[in-house]
Protein backbone atom coordinates (compact mmCIF):
# COMPACT_ATOMS: atom_id res chain seq x y z
CA UNK A 1 0.00 0.00 0.00
CA UNK A 2 1.49 3.38 -0.85
CA UNK A 3 2.10 6.19 1.63
CA UNK A 4 1.41 8.55 0.01
CA UNK A 5 0.02 11.23 2.70
CA UNK A 6 -2.33 12.76 -0.30
CA UNK A 7 -3.70 9.73 -1.99
CA UNK A 8 -7.54 9.14 -1.61
CA UNK A 9 -7.87 12.98 0.66
CA UNK A 10 -10.88 14.04 -1.41
CA UNK A 11 -11.07 17.21 -2.93
CA UNK A 12 -10.37 19.88 0.01
CA UNK A 13 -8.55 23.11 0.18
CA UNK A 14 -4.89 23.57 0.80
CA UNK A 15 -2.26 20.81 1.59
CA UNK A 16 -0.16 22.91 4.46
CA UNK A 17 -2.67 22.15 7.50
CA UNK A 18 -2.58 18.71 7.96
CA UNK A 19 -3.64 17.19 11.00
CA UNK A 20 -1.24 14.96 12.47
CA UNK A 21 -3.60 12.12 12.52
CA UNK A 22 -4.10 11.71 9.16
CA UNK A 23 -7.86 10.98 9.50
CA UNK A 24 -7.98 11.31 5.60
CA UNK A 25 -4.80 10.38 4.49
CA UNK A 26 -3.19 7.00 4.57
CA UNK A 27 -0.68 7.02 8.07
CA UNK A 28 2.92 7.12 6.57
CA UNK A 29 5.54 4.40 8.00
CA UNK A 30 7.54 7.45 10.09
CA UNK A 31 4.04 8.07 12.01
CA UNK A 32 4.06 4.59 12.83
CA UNK A 33 3.32 3.41 16.71
CA UNK A 34 4.56 0.75 18.72
CA UNK A 35 2.25 -2.45 19.49
CA UNK A 36 2.76 -1.60 23.42
CA UNK A 37 1.30 1.92 22.45
CA UNK A 38 -1.45 0.56 20.67
CA UNK A 39 -2.68 -1.86 23.25
CA UNK A 40 -2.49 0.69 25.80
CA UNK A 41 -4.77 3.05 23.87
CA UNK A 42 -6.90 -0.13 22.84
CA UNK A 43 -7.02 -1.75 26.25
CA UNK A 44 -8.01 2.38 27.52
CA UNK A 45 -10.92 2.03 24.70
CA UNK A 46 -12.82 -1.07 26.20
CA UNK A 47 -11.90 -0.35 29.83
CA UNK A 48 -16.16 0.88 29.92
CA UNK A 49 -18.61 0.96 33.13
CA UNK A 50 -21.85 0.01 30.65
CA UNK A 51 -19.67 -3.14 29.45
CA UNK A 52 -19.61 -4.15 33.72
CA UNK A 53 -23.36 -2.98 33.59
CA UNK A 54 -23.85 -5.23 30.36
CA UNK A 55 -22.02 -8.61 32.08
CA UNK A 56 -24.24 -7.50 35.24
CA UNK A 57 -27.40 -8.08 33.24
CA UNK A 58 -26.41 -11.38 31.29
CA UNK A 59 -24.88 -12.41 34.86
CA UNK A 60 -28.61 -12.50 36.38
CA UNK A 61 -29.52 -14.86 33.93
CA UNK A 62 -26.97 -17.59 33.91
CA UNK A 63 -25.32 -19.81 36.53
CA UNK A 64 -21.53 -19.38 37.07
CA UNK A 65 -19.88 -21.87 35.03
CA UNK A 66 -22.32 -21.29 31.83
CA UNK A 67 -21.86 -17.77 32.40
CA UNK A 68 -17.92 -17.89 32.23
CA UNK A 69 -18.85 -19.78 28.69
CA UNK A 70 -21.22 -17.22 27.90
CA UNK A 71 -18.71 -14.59 28.50
CA UNK A 72 -15.85 -16.41 26.74
CA UNK A 73 -18.10 -17.03 23.72
CA UNK A 74 -19.04 -13.12 23.35
CA UNK A 75 -16.05 -11.90 23.68
CA UNK A 76 -14.14 -14.10 21.27
CA UNK A 77 -17.03 -13.13 18.68
CA UNK A 78 -16.26 -9.23 18.94
CA UNK A 79 -12.30 -10.12 19.43
CA UNK A 80 -12.09 -12.20 16.24
CA UNK A 81 -14.45 -9.69 14.26
CA UNK A 82 -12.75 -6.52 15.62
CA UNK A 83 -8.84 -8.17 15.44
CA UNK A 84 -9.31 -8.86 11.12
CA UNK A 85 -11.05 -5.33 11.03
CA UNK A 86 -7.94 -3.97 13.22
CA UNK A 87 -5.71 -6.20 10.57
CA UNK A 88 -7.34 -4.29 7.60
CA UNK A 89 -6.99 -1.07 9.01
CA UNK A 90 -3.22 -1.91 9.61
CA UNK A 91 -2.74 -3.01 5.94
CA UNK A 92 -5.13 -0.16 4.06
CA UNK A 93 -3.38 2.24 6.41
CA UNK A 94 -6.85 4.40 6.49
CA UNK A 95 -9.69 4.85 9.26
CA UNK A 96 -12.78 3.12 8.57
CA UNK A 97 -14.27 5.96 7.40
CA UNK A 98 -11.94 5.65 4.52
CA UNK A 99 -11.95 2.58 3.70
CA UNK A 100 -15.62 2.84 3.11
CA UNK A 101 -15.14 5.36 0.03
CA UNK A 102 -13.60 2.17 -1.61
CA UNK A 103 -15.96 -0.32 -0.74
CA UNK A 104 -18.98 2.40 -1.16
CA UNK A 105 -18.16 4.72 -3.46
CA UNK A 106 -17.74 8.66 -2.69
CA UNK A 107 -21.22 9.15 -1.91
CA UNK A 108 -21.70 5.92 -0.14
CA UNK A 109 -19.48 6.24 1.89
CA UNK A 110 -21.42 8.99 3.67
CA UNK A 111 -23.57 6.92 4.67
CA UNK A 112 -21.16 4.64 7.04
CA UNK A 113 -19.54 7.53 8.17
CA UNK A 114 -22.87 8.98 9.33
CA UNK A 115 -23.86 5.76 11.11
CA UNK A 116 -20.00 4.96 12.54
CA UNK A 117 -20.13 8.43 13.53
CA UNK A 118 -23.86 8.94 14.57
CA UNK A 119 -23.70 5.73 17.02
CA UNK A 120 -20.09 6.76 18.60
CA UNK A 121 -21.89 10.47 19.44
CA UNK A 122 -24.95 8.29 21.23
CA UNK A 123 -21.86 6.17 23.06
CA UNK A 124 -20.39 10.13 23.93
CA UNK A 125 -24.06 10.72 25.48
CA UNK A 126 -24.49 6.79 27.68
CA UNK A 127 -20.94 7.61 28.95
CA UNK A 128 -21.62 11.54 29.64
CA UNK A 129 -24.75 10.34 31.55
CA UNK A 130 -23.35 7.27 33.53
CA UNK A 131 -20.46 9.57 34.88
CA UNK A 132 -22.94 12.40 35.95
CA UNK A 133 -25.29 9.71 37.49
CA UNK A 134 -22.78 7.66 39.42
CA UNK A 135 -20.75 10.94 40.34
CA UNK A 136 -23.87 12.67 41.73
CA UNK A 137 -24.94 9.06 43.63
CA UNK A 138 -21.70 8.44 45.22
CA UNK A 139 -21.53 12.08 46.65
CA UNK A 140 -25.14 12.12 47.82
CA UNK A 141 -25.77 15.28 45.39
CA UNK A 142 -29.89 16.02 45.28
CA UNK A 143 -31.66 17.11 42.09
CA UNK A 144 -31.24 17.51 38.60
CA UNK A 145 -29.15 20.72 38.54
CA UNK A 146 -26.43 19.09 40.16
CA UNK A 147 -26.44 16.07 36.98
CA UNK A 148 -26.85 18.48 34.63
CA UNK A 149 -23.99 20.12 35.66
CA UNK A 150 -21.69 17.39 35.84
CA UNK A 151 -23.05 16.19 31.99
CA UNK A 152 -21.56 19.24 30.86
CA UNK A 153 -18.00 19.66 32.52
CA UNK A 154 -17.61 16.04 31.96
CA UNK A 155 -18.25 15.64 28.94
CA UNK A 156 -16.07 18.61 27.53
CA UNK A 157 -13.25 17.28 29.87
CA UNK A 158 -13.26 14.25 28.70
CA UNK A 159 -13.78 15.89 24.67
CA UNK A 160 -10.51 17.53 25.55
CA UNK A 161 -7.71 14.87 25.33
CA UNK A 162 -9.65 13.48 21.93
CA UNK A 163 -8.99 17.21 20.84
CA UNK A 164 -5.57 16.42 21.05
CA UNK A 165 -5.48 13.01 19.08
CA UNK A 166 -3.63 9.73 19.42
CA UNK A 167 -1.07 11.55 21.89
CA UNK A 168 -4.07 12.99 24.25
CA UNK A 169 -5.69 9.24 24.11
CA UNK A 170 -2.34 7.71 24.81
CA UNK A 171 -1.19 9.31 27.91
CA UNK A 172 -4.42 9.62 29.67
CA UNK A 173 -4.29 5.51 29.04
CA UNK A 174 -1.01 4.97 29.91
CA UNK A 175 -2.22 6.39 33.57
CA UNK A 176 -5.26 5.12 34.38
CA UNK A 177 -5.07 1.55 32.05
CA UNK A 178 -2.50 0.33 34.77
CA UNK A 179 -4.42 1.34 37.95
CA UNK A 180 -7.68 0.36 36.77
CA UNK A 181 -6.85 -3.04 36.26
CA UNK A 182 -4.99 -3.55 39.95
CA UNK A 183 -8.40 -1.95 41.23
CA UNK A 184 -10.65 -4.50 39.20
CA UNK A 185 -8.30 -7.19 40.55
CA UNK A 186 -8.82 -6.89 44.27
CA UNK A 187 -12.87 -6.57 43.89
CA UNK A 188 -12.85 -9.78 41.62
CA UNK A 189 -10.81 -10.72 44.75
CA UNK A 190 -13.36 -9.56 47.01
CA UNK A 191 -16.47 -10.72 45.08
CA UNK A 192 -15.60 -14.35 45.67
CA UNK A 193 -14.18 -13.49 49.05
CA UNK A 194 -17.74 -12.44 50.07
CA UNK A 195 -19.63 -15.71 48.82
CA UNK A 196 -16.43 -18.17 49.87
CA UNK A 197 -15.36 -18.91 47.19
CA UNK A 198 -15.42 -20.19 43.57
CA UNK A 199 -17.74 -23.15 44.29
CA UNK A 200 -20.17 -21.09 46.27
CA UNK A 201 -20.19 -18.58 43.64
CA UNK A 202 -21.52 -21.68 41.25
CA UNK A 203 -24.46 -22.55 44.08
CA UNK A 204 -25.59 -19.27 43.44
CA UNK A 205 -29.13 -19.87 41.57
CA UNK A 206 -30.77 -17.60 38.83
CA UNK A 207 -33.84 -16.39 38.48
CA UNK A 208 -33.93 -14.78 34.93
CA UNK A 209 -33.69 -16.65 31.77
CA UNK A 210 -31.50 -15.50 28.35
CA UNK A 211 -30.94 -17.32 25.27
CA UNK A 212 -27.49 -17.23 24.15
CA UNK A 213 -28.23 -15.83 20.97
CA UNK A 214 -29.44 -12.74 22.94
CA UNK A 215 -26.42 -12.50 25.53
CA UNK A 216 -24.30 -12.72 22.30
CA UNK A 217 -25.52 -10.14 20.66
CA UNK A 218 -25.97 -7.82 23.67
CA UNK A 219 -21.82 -8.75 24.32
CA UNK A 220 -20.80 -7.56 20.77
CA UNK A 221 -23.11 -4.87 20.91
CA UNK A 222 -21.37 -3.14 23.25
CA UNK A 223 -18.12 -2.39 20.99
CA UNK A 224 -20.00 -3.23 17.13
CA UNK A 225 -19.39 0.41 16.73
CA UNK A 226 -16.49 1.22 18.65
CA UNK A 227 -14.60 -2.17 17.22
CA UNK A 228 -15.99 -1.38 13.76
CA UNK A 229 -13.36 1.50 14.44
CA UNK A 230 -10.76 -0.35 15.19
CA UNK A 231 -8.71 1.01 12.12
CA UNK A 232 -8.62 4.09 13.41
CA UNK A 233 -6.14 3.19 15.95
CA UNK A 234 -4.46 -0.13 14.22
CA UNK A 235 -3.55 1.91 10.78
CA UNK A 236 -0.70 3.12 13.22
CA UNK A 237 0.55 -0.14 13.44
CA UNK A 238 3.88 -1.44 12.06
CA UNK A 239 2.63 -4.57 10.56
CA UNK A 240 -1.29 -6.28 9.62
CA UNK A 241 -0.25 -8.68 12.69
CA UNK A 242 0.40 -5.99 15.15
CA UNK A 243 -2.78 -4.27 14.63
CA UNK A 244 -4.28 -7.65 14.43
CA UNK A 245 -3.08 -8.67 18.29
CA UNK A 246 -3.78 -5.43 19.97
CA UNK A 247 -7.44 -5.84 18.95
CA UNK A 248 -7.23 -9.46 20.28
CA UNK A 249 -5.55 -8.50 23.57
CA UNK A 250 -8.45 -5.07 24.32
CA UNK A 251 -11.54 -6.35 22.23
CA UNK A 252 -11.38 -10.19 23.99
CA UNK A 253 -9.44 -10.12 26.67
CA UNK A 254 -9.93 -7.01 27.91
CA UNK A 255 -13.67 -7.60 27.16
CA UNK A 256 -13.75 -10.93 29.15
CA UNK A 257 -12.85 -9.43 31.83
CA UNK A 258 -14.96 -5.77 32.16
CA UNK A 259 -18.13 -8.37 31.56
CA UNK A 260 -16.85 -10.63 34.24
CA UNK A 261 -16.63 -7.73 36.60
CA UNK A 262 -19.93 -6.74 35.98
CA UNK A 263 -21.24 -10.54 36.21
CA UNK A 264 -19.42 -11.45 39.61
CA UNK A 265 -20.67 -7.97 41.10
CA UNK A 266 -24.13 -8.98 39.84
CA UNK A 267 -23.91 -12.67 41.64
CA UNK A 268 -21.60 -11.46 44.53
CA UNK A 269 -23.50 -8.19 45.67
CA UNK A 270 -26.47 -8.19 44.08
CA UNK A 271 -25.32 -5.26 42.76
CA UNK A 272 -24.43 -5.49 38.71
CA UNK A 273 -22.68 -1.89 38.68
CA UNK A 274 -19.02 -2.49 39.50
CA UNK A 275 -18.56 1.42 40.81
CA UNK A 276 -21.60 0.61 43.12
CA UNK A 277 -20.16 -2.38 44.34
CA UNK A 278 -16.99 0.05 45.31
CA UNK A 279 -19.13 2.27 47.24
CA UNK A 280 -21.02 -0.53 48.96
CA UNK A 281 -17.09 -1.83 50.17
CA UNK A 282 -16.84 1.93 51.61
CA UNK A 283 -14.43 2.64 48.71
CA UNK A 284 -16.27 5.76 47.57
CA UNK A 285 -12.94 7.70 46.87
CA UNK A 286 -11.38 4.79 45.04
CA UNK A 287 -15.27 3.98 42.99
CA UNK A 288 -14.91 7.65 41.95
CA UNK A 289 -11.53 7.28 40.63
CA UNK A 290 -11.96 3.85 38.79
CA UNK A 291 -15.57 5.87 37.08
CA UNK A 292 -13.99 8.56 35.92
CA UNK A 293 -10.72 7.08 34.87
CA UNK A 294 -12.68 4.22 33.00
CA UNK A 295 -15.50 6.16 31.12
CA UNK A 296 -12.77 9.07 30.05
CA UNK A 297 -10.62 6.54 28.48
CA UNK A 298 -13.04 5.65 26.61
CA UNK A 299 -15.19 8.92 25.92
CA UNK A 300 -12.13 10.41 24.32
CA UNK A 301 -11.70 7.71 21.99
CA UNK A 302 -15.36 7.76 21.05
CA UNK A 303 -14.96 11.38 20.64
CA UNK A 304 -12.03 10.66 18.22
CA UNK A 305 -14.12 8.43 16.09
CA UNK A 306 -16.58 11.05 15.59
CA UNK A 307 -13.79 13.17 14.58
CA UNK A 308 -12.19 11.13 12.02
CA UNK A 309 -15.98 10.20 10.93
CA UNK A 310 -16.82 13.70 10.57
CA UNK A 311 -13.68 14.68 8.58
CA UNK A 312 -14.87 11.98 6.10
CA UNK A 313 -17.94 12.99 5.36
CA UNK A 314 -17.01 16.31 4.95
CA UNK A 315 -13.62 15.97 2.87
CA UNK A 316 -12.17 17.98 5.50
CA UNK A 317 -8.49 17.63 6.46
CA UNK A 318 -8.79 18.05 10.27
CA UNK A 319 -11.48 16.41 12.91
CA UNK A 320 -11.42 18.99 15.36
CA UNK A 321 -14.66 20.70 14.67
CA UNK A 322 -16.81 17.87 14.35
CA UNK A 323 -14.59 16.66 17.68
CA UNK A 324 -16.56 19.29 19.02
CA UNK A 325 -19.65 19.16 17.57
CA UNK A 326 -20.22 15.61 18.55
CA UNK A 327 -19.17 15.93 22.23
CA UNK A 328 -22.04 18.82 22.04
CA UNK A 329 -24.38 16.79 20.84
CA UNK A 330 -23.29 14.13 23.04
CA UNK A 331 -24.26 16.01 25.98
CA UNK A 332 -27.45 17.06 24.51
CA UNK A 333 -28.25 13.15 24.61
CA UNK A 334 -27.07 12.56 27.62
CA UNK A 335 -29.65 15.40 29.21
CA UNK A 336 -32.25 14.05 27.25
CA UNK A 337 -32.22 10.11 29.00
CA UNK A 338 -30.33 8.44 25.60
CA UNK A 339 -28.74 6.05 29.45
CA UNK A 340 -32.28 4.65 29.66
CA UNK A 341 -32.75 3.21 26.89
CA UNK A 342 -28.92 1.18 26.54
CA UNK A 343 -30.79 -2.21 26.92
CA UNK A 344 -32.20 -0.97 23.34
CA UNK A 345 -29.20 0.84 22.12
CA UNK A 346 -27.10 -2.41 22.65
CA UNK A 347 -29.19 -4.59 20.64
CA UNK A 348 -29.52 -2.16 17.31
CA UNK A 349 -26.06 -1.80 17.31
CA UNK A 350 -25.14 -5.23 17.62
CA UNK A 351 -28.03 -6.00 14.39
CA UNK A 352 -26.27 -2.69 12.01
CA UNK A 353 -22.98 -2.31 12.94
CA UNK A 354 -21.28 -5.95 12.40
CA UNK A 355 -22.63 -6.50 8.49
CA UNK A 356 -20.96 -2.82 7.79
CA UNK A 357 -17.11 -4.50 8.89
CA UNK A 358 -18.49 -8.05 7.09
CA UNK A 359 -19.03 -5.49 4.07
CA UNK A 360 -15.40 -3.78 3.98
CA UNK A 361 -13.41 -6.79 4.88
CA UNK A 362 -15.18 -8.89 1.98
CA UNK A 363 -14.59 -6.44 -0.56
CA UNK A 364 -11.09 -5.24 0.63
CA UNK A 365 -9.87 -8.75 1.04
CA UNK A 366 -11.13 -9.61 -2.68
CA UNK A 367 -9.63 -6.26 -3.60
CA UNK A 368 -6.37 -7.18 -2.48
CA UNK A 369 -6.54 -10.56 -4.10
CA UNK A 370 -7.10 -9.33 -7.48
CA UNK A 371 -5.28 -6.33 -7.43
CA UNK A 372 -2.02 -7.71 -5.91
CA UNK A 373 0.72 -5.07 -6.03
CA UNK A 374 -1.31 -2.05 -7.24
CA UNK A 375 -2.35 0.84 -5.02
CA UNK A 376 -6.23 1.85 -3.92
CA UNK A 377 -7.51 3.99 -6.07
CA UNK A 378 -7.18 7.51 -5.96
CA UNK A 379 -10.36 9.85 -4.68
CA UNK A 380 -11.53 11.02 -7.84
CA UNK A 381 -10.96 8.02 -9.34
CA UNK A 382 -13.64 6.29 -7.41
CA UNK A 383 -17.24 5.65 -8.08
CA UNK A 384 -19.56 8.15 -6.93
CA UNK A 385 -21.45 5.40 -5.26
CA UNK A 386 -20.96 1.36 -5.52
CA UNK A 387 -24.52 0.20 -5.48
CA UNK A 388 -24.04 -3.17 -5.04
CA UNK A 389 -21.94 -3.48 -1.79
CA UNK A 390 -24.96 -0.43 -0.51
CA UNK A 391 -27.18 -3.57 -1.01
CA UNK A 392 -24.83 -6.10 0.25
CA UNK A 393 -25.19 -4.05 3.42
CA UNK A 394 -28.80 -3.74 3.63
CA UNK A 395 -29.47 -7.27 3.42
CA UNK A 396 -26.67 -8.42 5.68
CA UNK A 397 -28.35 -5.87 8.26
CA UNK A 398 -32.09 -7.62 7.22
CA UNK A 399 -30.61 -10.48 7.72
CA UNK A 400 -29.13 -9.81 11.58
CA UNK A 401 -32.43 -8.40 11.99
CA UNK A 402 -34.57 -11.28 10.94
CA UNK A 403 -32.11 -13.86 13.17
CA UNK A 404 -33.02 -11.71 16.24
CA UNK A 405 -36.83 -11.48 15.47
CA UNK A 406 -36.70 -15.70 15.00
CA UNK A 407 -34.19 -16.16 18.08
CA UNK A 408 -31.93 -17.86 15.28
CA UNK A 409 -28.59 -18.20 15.93
CA UNK A 410 -26.46 -15.08 16.88
CA UNK A 411 -27.57 -12.04 14.47
CA UNK A 412 -24.09 -10.03 14.44
CA UNK A 413 -22.95 -13.24 13.25
CA UNK A 414 -24.92 -13.81 11.03
CA UNK A 415 -24.63 -9.59 9.58
CA UNK A 416 -21.43 -10.07 9.43
CA UNK A 417 -21.26 -13.72 7.14
CA UNK A 418 -23.92 -12.08 4.93
CA UNK A 419 -22.27 -8.90 4.66
CA UNK A 420 -18.15 -10.91 3.77
CA UNK A 421 -19.93 -13.23 1.73
CA UNK A 422 -22.13 -10.97 -0.50
CA UNK A 423 -19.07 -8.00 -0.56
CA UNK A 424 -16.43 -10.80 -1.69
CA UNK A 425 -18.91 -12.43 -4.75
CA UNK A 426 -19.49 -9.08 -5.86
CA UNK A 427 -15.62 -7.85 -5.95
CA UNK A 428 -14.77 -11.03 -7.43
CA UNK A 429 -17.56 -11.03 -9.98
CA UNK A 430 -16.71 -7.55 -10.95
CA UNK A 431 -13.23 -7.78 -11.41
CA UNK A 432 -13.73 -11.58 -13.54
CA UNK A 433 -15.76 -9.58 -16.08
CA UNK A 434 -13.57 -6.48 -16.24
CA UNK A 435 -10.73 -9.35 -16.94
CA UNK A 436 -13.05 -10.74 -19.72
CA UNK A 437 -13.78 -7.26 -21.37
CA UNK A 438 -12.37 -7.29 -24.69
CA UNK A 439 -10.83 -3.74 -23.40
CA UNK A 440 -9.40 -4.82 -20.64
CA UNK A 441 -5.57 -5.04 -20.26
Amino acid sequence: MSQDTTAGAGPVGGTTDIDPDYPTTPVPSHASKSAFSLAIVLTGFTLFTPTMLAGAQIGANFRFWPLMGVLLAGSLVLGLYVGAIGWLGARTRLTTAMMARHTFGRGGAKLASLLLGGTQIGWYGVSVATLALLTVQALGWEGDLPVYALMVVGGVLMGWTAYHGYRGMYALSLVAVPLLAVLGAWVAWRAFDEVGGVSAMADIEVTGSMSLAVAITIIVGTFASGGTQAPNWTRFARTPASGFWTCIVAFLVCEFVMLFSGAIGALAFNEGDFVMVLFNLGLVGWGLVFLIGNIWTTSDNTAYNVGVAGAEMFNARRKEPFIIFGVAVGILLAITGIYENLTTYLGWLGILIPPLGGVLLGDHLARFRTRAGEELPAYEDLPLVRWSNLVVYAVASVAAWASNEAGWFIPPIVGVVVGFVGALAVQLATSQRTAASPVAG
